[in-house]
């Protein structure tokens, strides 16, 4: 179980922190997550079926917490990213000033090498919708940036 959480836990994270747009929140929905396959402790067939498991379960409990009254209600904490680089810390506040809809396939496709169907599978959403997305939001992503050609990854 341990090698689980230190492969995974900083890519989870990663998603998590996109969805919730804070990082205890997303340490917290991260966890159980863990917590959830420790007691289950389901078989795959391979270790892509546990990594979109993982990514699955992250992307459902982070919904879960947004739908949430208490989150809904409590008062929001802006999150420090001063300890980022200025190109990356640009980057990660345009992703997070976008809609969770946009925010969230572009996490999962250019950070986490996640192909169309997979998103699809993992969002639940149909191919279709989830390239449109990717394409609206690296628009939507230039337009914030003025322009500037970051580099994703």
């Amino acid at each position: 179980m341990a090698w689980i959480v230190h492969t995974y836990s900083p890519s989870l994270l990663r998603a998590a922190f996109l969805y919730l747009k804070n990082a205890a929140d997303a340490e917290d929905a991260v966890q159980d997550v863990f917590l959830s396959y420790w007691e289950r402790q389901p078989a795959f067939e391979n270790e892509a079926a546990r990594k979109a498991w993982l990514y699955k379960s992250v992307c459902n409990r982070c919904r879960d917490k947004l739908r949430s009254g208490w989150f809904r209600h409590r008062a929001q904490m802006t999150e420090d990213l001063s300890y980022l680089p200025p190109e990356q810390s640009e980057l990660l506040e345009a992703l997070l000033s976008m809609d969770e809809k946009y925010r969230i396939p572009l996490h999962l496709h250019y950070y986490e090498g996640y192909t169309i169907k997979e998103i699809a599978a993992i969002l639940k959403l149909p191919p279709a919708t989830v390239g449109s997305r990717l394409s609206r939001g690296r628009a939507m992503l230039k337009q914030i940036l003025g322009g500037n050609d970051y580099e994703i990854i």
